[in-house]
């Protein structure tokens, strides 16, 4: 009976040590986890001069005429993109604080207009005492880095000893500015920025594309960090001009029948307005005719889709490292591309192919897959909102208002009258905006009313039309409200623009 007793407890024994040890190995598995998750992870992917148009999560919501404005079917596939919307928001009315380079980057890491944050205007440094949510995240125990075109520290290309970090502790790739489609890399280090001609007369183990580069270096920065909290930038100088895709990409559209956008037809051409019109290379028909621009189009769209490739590769090593549920992806960008719209090149105008931008975002703890945004924001609102997405408390005062519940509340479709605004660097015009309209208002221009809803292409002024007097009002109030409120210059605000 001892013996029995013995060997009975023996096995009691074993079993339970077993079954502790495996118990003991879950809550490791479990543990390693609950620490990656203690804290969200973020990465912002942002590209540069990139048109809302050709993202086919934003192709789907929008009529056909719309989403092919070049052609019926002429444009890209952009799947890795599109997860990250259908896995979590798409924005649809996400427009920046103005549509060039620098301003809008500014605004973006700071949460404040351009006038507050040093860097108005191109070529200007970012204020080094200005709150960025990199130094933010910093503060609250995250591995904060930055990869690609900084272009908030003057004009120097192909630089990346950038002395002031804004918060982002790695910034070893920051790069300062410059758009060359190839890098030459000697001892892993940038030695220039190359067009494709010269790239070409290197030996191959010399030349990488930039795309490429940038990708490369955030995926080692993921490997390393990955085991803790980690706030990380890809800012991706393509699909900006030279407008050049590498091989295979560059070919991938060549036979594509690129057809010329109904604004671009030369009756609506003589009616735009002072402040769309450009006489130097910004205009479409310029030096070169049409049929020799087309190519550029095809160029960028291999260059988008180059971009949705490399989304995938961080997407793949999210999913590899199960970082997927506790990461928070944003994809985004600093100003559209006007690419023969109103007979237009380039950015810099409020229409909405060079103020709006797309902004997708998926954080598959809080965001309900699926989810449309219709509400108005400018990435003004983007660091108030990423860190209450990421429950990172801060005494820092913004511009932006935080818009995470928009994002985590359970409505599939969010809707909202909500008016913001963007300016011209300088202070020329002033754009108030809500999901369905826009007022432009020019220091040498008669205020312009666009309904986006009967009038997508923007070629009609509603301002004087009766039946959106009252449209107008709320509009133009609210804009000039905001104007003093943020001390946006440029345009006093006791000009006689009145709704009668």
């Amino acid at each position: 009976m001892k013996v029995k007793f013995v060997i009975t407890f023996a096995l009691i024994s074993i079993l339970f040590n077993v079954s502790c040890k495996a118990q003991k190995e879950s809550n490791l598995e479990t543990n390693k986890v609950v620490n990656k998750g203690d804290k969200p992870n973020l990465i912002v992917i942002h590209t540069d001069e990139h048109n809302f148009r050709t993202l086919s999560c934003y192709q789907k919501l929008m009529p056909e005429e719309q989403a092919f404005v070049w052609g019926k079917g002429n444009n890209v596939h952009t799947p890795n993109i599109d997860a990250i919307a259908n896995q979590g928001a798409i924005a649809t009315s996400y427009y920046n604080s103005s549509p060039v380079c620098t301003p809008s980057r500014a605004s973006l890491v700071t949460g404040l207009y351009p006038q507050a944050t040093g860097a108005p205007k191109n070529g200007l440094h970012l204020d080094e005492d200005v709150p960025t949510f990199a130094k933010i995240l910093k503060a609250n125990g995250y591995a904060t880095s930055y990869v690609g075109k900084w272009h908030l520290a003057g004009h120097e290309k192909y630089a990346f000893n950038v002395k002031d970090k804004a918060g982002f502790d790695d910034n070893r790739f920051m790069m300062k500015g410059g758009h060359a489609p190839y890098f030459h890399i000697k001892d892993d280090k940038v030695i220039a920025g190359l067009g494709d001609k010269a790239a070409e007369k290197l030996p191959k183990d010399e030349i990488i594309h930039v795309t490429d580069y940038f990708t490369d270096k955030t995926l080692e920065i993921l490997e390393r960090d990955k085991n803790k909290p980690f706030a990380l930038m890809l800012s991706i100088p393509d699909p900006h001009t030279p407008d050049y895709a590498k091989p295979p990409y560059r070919t991938m559209y060549k036979d594509m029948d690129i057809q010329a956008p109904k604004t671009m037809a030369p009756e609506y051409v003589a009616i735009k307005p002072s402040w769309a019109t450009d006489k130097g290379k910004n205009e479409a028909m310029g030096k070169k005719s049409f049929e020799n621009e087309k190519n550029a189009l095809k160029q960028y769209f291999g260059m988008v889709k180059h971009i949705d490739d490399s989304v995938g590769r961080i997407l793949s090593f999210l999913e590899e490292n199960n970082l997927t549920d506790n990461t928070i992806v944003v994809f985004t960008s600093d100003h559209g591309d006007m690419f023969f719209e109103h007979n237009r090149r380039n950015k810099g105008v409020p229409y909405e192919a060079s103020s709006k931008i797309p902004f997708v975002i998926k954080y598959p703890r809080t965001i309900p897959a699926g989810k449309v945004i219709n509400t108005a924001y400018t990435n003004v609102d983007f660091t108030p909102t990423i860190l209450g997405l990421m429950d990172v408390k801060t005494n820092v005062e913004f511009h932006g208002l935080d818009t995470s519940t928009d994002f985590t509340n359970n409505q599939k479709e969010v809707n909202s009258d909500r008016i913001t605004y963007f300016a011209k660097s300088g202070g020329w015009w002033v754009s108030s905006v809500n999901d369905r309209y826009k007022l432009v208002i020019d220091k040498k221009e008669k205020p312009y009313l666009f309904d986006l809803e009967k009038d997508p292409d923007e070629l009609i002024n509603f301002y004087y039309n009766k039946e959106y007097k009252d449209i107008a009002k709320m509009m133009q109030e609210e804009l000039f409200k905001q104007l003093e409120k943020y001390d946006e210059p440029g345009l006093k605000l006791n000009q006689p623009y009145i709704t009668e």
